[in-house]
């Protein structure tokens, strides 16, 4: 089901039938780095995951993580969406694409296509983001979108100390 649509992406729930793009996505190197390790190795692991996962989130919440799809190939490029966490008191966006979609316009396009329907749809006033302060890129994304900087942050007591980034919709 597409939820999502703009001038280039289509963005719709995530399945089990995207593991091995998961698999893919989850386990890149630059992921695993400015998100951590979601200990996704199998078919198995993946479907866990997105059960768990966007799958719960969609059934609690109505939103959750969407795959990112490109038009004009059909190719599978990343996942954003929207998340509630037990440790923040807003929404908060998220997104990652594989490295070889980088620089392309692919993360603005569906950050601000997710944040219209945060508005819009879901009725939200006010969404957060979260970032690795050594993540420049996906800072760049957040402020081209709207975003300002508001404090530090932690989600738990082993956790980093994360940016989050806040914004009024």
């Amino acid at each position: 089901m597409n939820i999502l649509e703009t001038q280039r992406l289509l963005l719709r729930h995530l399945s089990t039938n995207d593991s091995e793009f998961l698999i893919e996505l989850l386990n890149d190197p630059t992921f695993i780095q400015n998100i951590g390790d979601r200990g996704v190795r199998t078919i198995a692991d993946a479907h866990a995951y997105v059960r768990n996962g966007p799958a719960a989130s969609y059934a609690k919440n109505g939103f959750g993580l969407s795959l990112v799809i490109l038009k004009e190939t059909s190719e599978s490029i990343g996942i954003c969406g929207l998340i509630k966490r037990d440790a923040l008191e807003d929404v908060d966006i998220g997104y990652a694409f594989l490295p070889r979609y980088w620089s392309m316009g692919y993360a603005v396009e569906s950050t601000l296509a997710v944040k219209k329907y945060a508005k819009d749809v879901i009725g939200l006033k006010r969404m957060v983001a979260i970032v690795d302060p050594n993540n420049f890129s996906s800072i760049r994304v957040l402020e081209k979108i709207g975003f300002t900087f508001e404090k530090m942050v932690r989600l738990s007591e082993d956790d980093i100390d994360l940016k989050l980034f806040a914004t009024t919709l």
